[in-house]
C-alpha cells in the first residue's frame, strides 16, 4: 500500500495500524464515557424533577387541607360570645364536620381545659383534659399563644384513640387570652387527603417527621423508619406544624444500573472499533478512511438519538397517523399508561385514548390523531384515567416513512386533581359563609392600606395615629370609600333590615354612621399596627334608622396579611346583650354599694381551696389590704393570719366545712402595716347536692374589744396579785409586830413586879433591846411598803457592768478577806432598762449573800454571766458556796425574816427585798442550789 500521498501526520498513522487501533479505542472510549455521563445527567434530573413534582404536589395538598382547618377554627371560634360562652356550638361544629371531611372532631378549649366536642360520641376521655397542664400538651399550644396563629400539634397519641394531629387556634376576647378553637384531624385521614398514597411506591416511599422540643431529635411517624441518610432524598418544610416531609427513593442505584449496560456496549465497541480500524488498516486507505468516518457519525447520532427518546421525563412515542399503531414509545410513555412497550405496539391511539378526548367533529372526519395539541384523558391499563398535556408534532413525509406523527404526553393528573381540590374547598368556604349564623363581611382593604401607606402612617405610633386621624375627619371618610364589598352572608342583610345585598352595599354611608366612626377608626389603627385581627364593640343603623350595638371582628385571611385584600368581618347583634349587662351592671353596683356601707369585710371563698372569688372593699380599712391585692392570691387569707393561729384556724374552718356547719369564731390577721387585727369571722356555708360549695362570711374588727378585755383581765390579774401580797403582808405585819408587843407588855409587867432596882435596870436594858428589834422591823416594813407603793418607777438605760463595778467596791472588805474570786462572762457594754436604786441594792444583796454563805473549805467562786433564754434577757449569778436545800427551804427563800442557815447574821429580809424589786420591775427571779454545791439565781430582765 503506497502511504506516500498522504501527509506524514497520517502516514504516521497508517504506517502503524496497532497504535492507530489503540488511539482509536481510547478516543471512543472516551466518547462513550461522556456520553453515559450525559445520559447519567439526564435521568438524574429527570428522577429529580420528577421527585420535586411529587413533593410539591403533596405539599401542596397538605397545606390547604390545613388551611381548611383555619376557616372552620375561624368559624367556630365566632360562635362565642362576649360572655366567653360558644353559641349553637353543636349545630355549627355538625356543619363544620360536613363540610370538612378530613376534619374528625371539632372542640372548643376554653383556659385550655377541653370542654366542648363535636362529636362527643367517641371523644369522650378528652372531656376536662387540661392541655396547659399536661407537660407533654402544654408547650406546643403556648407556642400558638404566643405566635397568635395556628399552630398544629403532633402527631400525637390522642385520649380517644389513634394518632394524629390538632390543630389550635388562640381566642382573645379584649386583648386578653380565651383559650382554643381546635380541630382534630387522624393521621390516616392527613395522609390520605396529601394524595401520599396514590404516589408509585415502587420507586419512592414517604416519611413524616418532626423534632421533640425537649431532646431535640427527630421523630419518623411513618412506618419503614429505617436510616435512609444514604439514600437520595429530597424534603421540605410545613411551618404550621414544624413538621418535615422526606420523599426518598427506594433503589438509590438504579442510576448506575441504567447507564452501565451503556457504559459497557460503549466500552466494547470502542474495543471493536479500535479492532476493526486494526483490520481495515490493511485494506486500501480511502476505502477504510470513508467507512470508519461514516460508521463514526451514525454511531454518534444513534446514541444520542436514543438516549433523549428512552430517558425523557415526559412520555414520547412515535404513531402512524392513519393508523394511530405506535411505532415507538419511550419508557415514561408506558409507565404513565401501566402498558409494557411490547403491549404498547399492540394497542393503537383511539384504544388508549378516553372517547371524551376525542371530539364529534375529529370522530367525523375519522381522524385518529388530533392536529392540534392541549389537554387531553388517557385510560390505562387498569381503567383509571389519566390526564395529560398532549403536543402532536407531524413528521416529514417521505417513501420510506409514511405519515407519522410524534407525540409528546405529560402526565397532570395530580395537578387536575389538586385544581378539583381547590375548587371543592371554595365551595365549602362559600357554603360556610353564606350559613354562618353570625352576620359576615368579606371585605378588600388593599386600598386603604395603599392610602395609608401614602400617608405615611404605617408603623406610627398608635397613639400618634389616633391623634392624626380625629385631627383629619376627612381620611377616614376617604378610607370608608375605599373599602371594597366583595360578599355579605344572608344574616347580615337581615340585621340591617334591606332585602338584598345590592341594596346592602348601596348603602354604606347609612351604615358606617357617625356612631360607628370609632370603630372603623380602630380598624385603621390595626392596619397601622400590622394587625391581622381586631374585636371591638360598635354600633350601626339599619335601614328603619334603629341602632343597634354589635360586636365587631375583623379578621384577615390568612395569606393576604401583606394585601389585605380579603378581610373577614363579622358583626353580631349585642343590643339586647348590651340592655341585660346594663341591667346587671346597676343591680352589682347597687349591690356593691350596700356591701361597702357594712362595718365588717364581706366576702366569698371557694369551700375546698379557700379561695376567695370576692371580697368587700372594707378589707382596705381594717386590714389595709384593696381588694385587688387580695384576689390576686389563692392563698392569701392563709398567708396573712397571725402564725399563731394559722394552723388551729384552718383546721377549725375545714372541720366545719365539711360538716356542712356555720360556724363564729376569732382569730389574729396582720395588717399591711405589721399591726395584729383580731377578726370575729362569722361563715356560712353554701352547699349543694349535700356538699359544700362556697362559703360567704363577714369579717368583724373586734381589736379594740379584745384590748379592752386585755386591759382588763391585765388589772384584775395585778389588783389579784397585790390583794395577795396585801393578805401575805398584813399576816408578817400582825406576827412580828404581835411578837414584839408581846415582849414589851411582858417586860412592863416584869418592871412594875420588880422588887430592886438592879432587876428593874435589867428589864429596862432588855425593854430597850426589844424596842431596837422593833424599830429594825418598822423599817424593813416600811422599805418593803415603799417597793410596793412606788407605782410610777423611773427606768434608766444603765450600763450594767459599771453597776457590778460598784458593788464589788463597796464589798470589797468582805472579797478580800474571804479571797473570793467573781468572774464576769458577757459581752462589753450591755446595756439594760432598769430602776438605778433597784439594780444597784438586787446585785448588791445577792453577790453579799454568796460571800457570807460561802463553803468553809474552798475558796469562794463567783460566776456572773449575761445569757438569753426564749428571747428574754438574763442575768445568772452562780457560786459554790454552802447551798440550799430546796425540797426543805423552797418556800422560805424569799420570804421575810425566812432564814435557811445557821449564820448569826441572817435575818431574812434580802432576798425579800430583792424579790420585791425585781417584780416592781415586771421581771422574775429564780434559784438552783444543791447542798454543799452551789447556788444559781436566774434574774429575768424586761
Amino acid at each position: 500500500m503506497d502511504n506516500k500521498k498522504y501527509p506524514k501526520f497520517i502516514r504516521w498513522f497508517l504506517d502503524r495500524p496497532k497504535t492507530t487501533g489503540f488511539i482509536t479505542f481510547i478516543f471512543l472510549s472516551y466518547v462513550a464515557g461522556f456520553i453515559v455521563s450525559q445520559q447519567y445527567q439526564l435521568i438524574k434530573e429527570g428522577e429529580q424533577r420528577e421527585m420535586n413534582n411529587t413533593l410539591r404536589i403533596v405539599n401542596q395538598n397538605i397545606e390547604q387541607s390545613l388551611k381548611n382547618c383555619y376557616t372552620t377554627t375561624l368559624t367556630l371560634a365566632l360562635t362565642i360570645n362576649d360572655l366567653g360562652i360558644p353559641e349553637n356550638f353543636d349545630d355549627v361544629g355538625k356543619k363544620l364536620m360536613e363540610s370538612n371531611t378530613n376534619i374528625n372532631a371539632v372542640q372548643l378549649v376554653p383556659n385550655g381545659v377541653i370542654k366542648y366536642i363535636y362529636p362527643i360520641k367517641g371523644n369522650e376521655a378528652a372531656i376536662n383534659l387540661n392541655i396547659l397542664a399536661s407537660p407533654y400538651l402544654k408547650e406546643e399550644a403556648l407556642k400558638s399563644v404566643s405566635s397568635q396563629k395556628m399552630y398544629f400539634a403532633g402527631p400525637l397519641k390522642l385520649r380517644q384513640g389513634g394518632m394524629g394531629i390538632v390543630g389550635r387556634f388562640p381566642v382573645f376576647r379584649n386583648n386578653k387570652f380565651w383559650g382554643f378553637s381546635a380541630v382534630i384531624i387522624k393521621l390516616d385521614n392527613l395522609l390520605k387527603s396529601s394524595g401520599i398514597n396514590t404516589v408509585d411506591d415502587s420507586k419512592y416511599y414517604f416519611q413524616f417527621s418532626k423534632k421533640n422540643t425537649t431532646t431535640k431529635k427527630e421523630i419518623f411517624y411513618l412506618p419503614n423508619k429505617t436510616d435512609f441518610s444514604e439514600k437520595y432524598n429530597i424534603s421540605t418544610i410545613i411551618p404550621d406544624g414544624d413538621w418535615k416531609l422526606y420523599l426518598i427513593s427506594k433503589h438509590p442505584n438504579y442510576f448506575y444500573a441504567q447507564i452501565l449496560i451503556p457504559a459497557i456496549i460503549g466500552f466494547i465497541l470502542a474495543a471493536l472499533f479500535g479492532i476493526l480500524i486494526y483490520t481495515l488498516l490493511k485494506i486500501p486507505e480511502e476505502l477504510q478512511f470513508l467507512v470508519n468516518t461514516q460508521a463514526t457519525k451514525l454511531l454518534n447520532s444513534e446514541i444520542k438519538f436514543k438516549t433523549i427518546f428512552d430517558q425523557a421525563s415526559v412520555g414520547i412515542a412515535l404513531v402512524d397517523a392513519s393508523s394511530g399503531t405506535y411505532i415507538e414509545i419511550n419508557k415514561q410513555y408506558c409507565n404513565m399508561l401501566g402498558y409494557t412497550s411490547q403491549e404498547m405496539r399492540e394497542q393503537n391511539f383511539q384504544l388508549v385514548t378516553n372517547s371524551n378526548g376525542v371530539s364529534n367533529k375529529e370522530r367525523k372526519d375519522k381522524k385518529i390523531i388530533p392536529e392540534n395539541s392541549g389537554v387531553k384523558q388517557y385510560r390505562t391499563k387498569s381503567g383509571k384515567i389519566v390526564w395529560a398535556n398532549l403536543t402532536v408534532t407531524p413528521l416529514l413525509e417521505t417513501s420510506a416513512r409514511p405519515s407519522t406523527n410524534i407525540i409528546i404526553a405529560e402526565d397532570i393528573t395530580l395537578q387536575k386533581e389538586t385544581d378539583e381540590i381547590i375548587k371543592k374547598s371554595e365551595i365549602r368556604f362559600k357554603s360556610l359563609f353564606e350559613d354562618s349564623p353570625i352576620p359576615l363581611w368579606e371585605e378588600d382593604f388593599s386600598k386603604v392600606k395603599n392610602y395609608l401607606e401614602e400617608l405615611n402612617l404605617i408603623h406610627k405610633d398608635s397613639k400618634e395615629v389616633l391623634l392624626y386621624l380625629n385631627e383629619h375627619p376627612d381620611v377616614v371618610k376617604e378610607c370608608i370609600s375605599l373599602v371594597k364589598v366583595i360578599d355579605v352572608n344572608n344574616v347580615c342583610l337581615k340585621l340591617h333590615e334591606v332585602k338584598s345585598k345590592k341594596e346592602l352595599i348601596a348603602g354604606l354611608d347609612q351604615i358606617i354612621s357617625k356612631e360607628s366612626i370609632d370603630g372603623f377608626t380602630k380598624q385603621l389603627i390595626a392596619i397601622t399596627q400590622g394587625e391581622k385581627q381586631l374585636i371591638t364593640d360598635s354600633t350601626i343603623k339599619n335601614s328603619f334608622g334603629q341602632y343597634r350595638d354589635v360586636n365587631l371582628r375583623w379578621n384577615v385571611i390568612r395569606g393576604y396579611e401583606k394585601t389585605l385584600e380579603r378581610i373577614i368581618v363579622s358583626t353580631e347583634d349585642i343590643t339586647d346583650r348590651k340592655s341585660s349587662e346594663n341591667l346587671i351592671l346597676k343591680s352589682q353596683q347597687r349591690v356593691e354599694s350596700l356591701i361597702n356601707t357594712i362595718d365588717g369585710i364581706v366576702w366569698e371563698c371557694d369551700a375546698k381551696t379557700f379561695a376567695f372569688n370576692f371580697i368587700s372593699q372594707k378589707s382596705e380599712k381594717i386590714l389595709g389590704y384593696t381588694s385587688e391585692e387580695w384576689l390576686a392570691s389563692k392563698t392569701f387569707w392563709a398567708d396573712h393570719i397571725h402564725p399563731e393561729d394559722k394552723e388551729w384556724t384552718m383546721n377549725y374552718c375545714a372541720l366545719k366545712t365539711k360538716g356542712n356547719l356555720n360556724h363564729d369564731f376569732e382569730y389574729r390577721m396582720i395588717a399591711k402595716n405589721g399591726a395584729v387585727v383580731w377578726l370575729r369571722d362569722i361563715v356560712n356555708v353554701i352547699s349543694e347536692n349535700g356538699q359544700a360549695f362556697s362559703l360567704r362570711g363577714i369579717m368583724i374588727d373586734i381589736t379594740k374589744t379584745k384590748e379592752a378585755e386585755k386591759d382588763l383581765n391585765d388589772s384584775f390579774n395585778l389588783v389579784t396579785e397585790q390583794n395577795k401580797r396585801l393578805l401575805n403582808f398584813s399576816y408578817i405585819v400582825s406576827h412580828n409586830l404581835r411578837s414584839h408587843t408581846s415582849n414589851i407588855a411582858s417586860i412592863m409587867s416584869l418592871i412594875e413586879s420588880s422588887e430592886s432596882e438592879e432587876e428593874k435596870d435589867e428589864m429596862i436594858q432588855l425593854l430597850k433591846s426589844v424596842s431596837n428589834s422593833l424599830n429594825e422591823t418598822m423599817v424593813h416594813l416600811n422599805e418593803v411598803i415603799n417597793i410596793r407603793a412606788n407605782i410610777g418607777l423611773v427606768s434608766e438605760s444603765l450600763n450594767l457592768q459599771q453597776y457590778l463595778d460598784t458593788v464589788q467596791k463597796v464589798l470589797s472588805e468582805q472579797i478580800t478577806s474571804k479571797d473570793v474570786s467573781i468572774s464576769t462572762i458577757m459581752p462589753e457594754n450591755v446595756m439594760i432598762n432598769y430602776n438605778p436604786a433597784y439594780l444597784e441594792s438586787i446585785l448588791y444583796n445577792i453577790i453579799s449573800n454568796s460571800i457570807r454563805y460561802s463553803h468553809p473549805e474552798r475558796k469562794p467562786i463567783i460566776v456572773i454571766q449575761w445569757i438569753e433564754e426564749n428571747d428574754t434577757k438574763v442575768l445568772q449569778i452562780s457560786d459554790n458556796g454552802i447551798g440550799i436545800d430546796l425540797v426543805k427551804n423552797a418556800d422560805k427563800i424569799f420570804g421575810m425574816y425566812k432564814t435557811f442557815s445557821t449564820n448569826s447574821d441572817s435575818k431574812g429580809i434580802g432576798l425579800f427585798i430583792t424579790k420585791n424589786q425585781i417584780d416592781a420591775m415586771g421581771g422574775n427571779i429564780t434559784v438552783e442550789s444543791k447542798p454543799n454545791i452551789g447556788t444559781t439565781f436566774k434574774i429575768y430582765i424586761q
